[in-house]
């Protein structure tokens, strides 16, 4: 039997790449039924998986808006269903669609972890003080351990210091005069680690 290779070069672009291409031929599956009822299930289905597949931010009523209209805009806006929000429209979107949200994990400092995004987070509501310049100090050594975990050269404070600025949208500043660990020790403490950890692995392995 020859199996006939499909390949996505020849397909048409996907309107919302970001939900792939298997969504959007739900969608096209969607507008082939003809009973209205059965459209409508599957609408609301096809609206479920959507909000599965790509975090969306905002209230509920705000969430399902973005969806609705999503499908309809991947659908051409020839679609016949029962919207349970205001029916979208081309008008209502005279703009190409901005490229959706995807968990903070997913950004290019994703590598320093929720723990310290948390922080971060906590920190901005602090009043200016001692408190809060000593808890930026903390978060400070924390993204200094969590780069050079995924770098194993060194790291310069002012590189943190820009970073801190970034994930915070600009509300926490490190002092340039702030003392951070310095990477020397840092890397000395992870060489310990791992030392202590592979005389333990042989240990075990001996038994």
């Amino acid at each position: 039997m020859v199996v006939e290779m499909t390949y996505n070069t020849p397909r048409r672009d996907l309107v919302i790449p970001e939900y792939g291409r298997t969504i959007q031929e739900m969608v096209d599956h969607l507008k082939s039924i003809a009973d209205k009822e059965e459209r409508n299930k599957c609408a609301e289905a096809i609206v479920s998986v959507m909000g599965s597949v790509v975090t969306q931010e905002g209230d509920a009523d705000e969430v399902q808006k973005k969806l609705w209209g999503q499908l309809f805009l991947m659908a051409g806006y020839d679609l016949d269903v029962d919207c349970p929000v205001e029916r979208p429209t081309p008008e209502s979107r005279s703009e190409a669609p901005g490229r959706l949200n995807y968990p903070g994990a997913m950004s290019r400092l994703g590598h320093y972890g929720q723990l310290t995004r948390d922080l971060i987070e906590k920190a901005k509501t602090y009043e200016e003080g001692e408190e809060k310049a000593a808890l930026v100090i903390t978060i400070g050594n924390l993204m200094k351990r969590h780069f050079l975990t995924w770098n194993k050269n060194t790291v310069e404070n002012a590189l943190i210091r820009e970073q801190i600025k970034e994930m915070s949208e600009g509300a926490l500043t490190l002092p340039e005069d702030a003392e951070l660990v310095s990477s020397a020790e840092i890397l000395k403490s992870k060489r310990k680690t791992s030392d202590a950890l592979d005389r333990h692995r042989g240990k075990k392995r001996k038994r």
